[in-house]
């Protein structure tokens, strides 16, 4: 899945790593949200697996829109329509 799609990893039940290419399993969610499009309580979700995981809160952190990571199982307490 590429990270910069609009489809909900966890919504759809698709609970696979949003790196480019890769189709493990995720491990990790890295809730996010771009200040400029957003509200500041809104949360998207990109998924990560373990070898991924570093790059992707890279490519977040750089923008200053990363907001946590969570592990998978976590996700599951956040409604897809209306996260944190």
């Amino acid at each position: 899945m590429d990270p910069l799609a609009t489809a909900d990893p966890v919504a759809d039940g698709d609970l696979v790593c949003s790196g480019k290419g890769c189709r493990d399993e995720a491990a990790w969610g890295l809730l996010w949200n771009n200040p400029k499009i957003h509200t500041p309580e809104r949360r998207k979700v990109w998924l990560a697996c373990d070898d991924h995981r570093a790059h992707l809160v890279t490519f977040l952190e750089a923008r200053g829109f990363l907001k946590d990571v969570v592990p998978v199982a976590d996700l599951d307490r956040f409604d897809p329509g209306q996260r944190p």
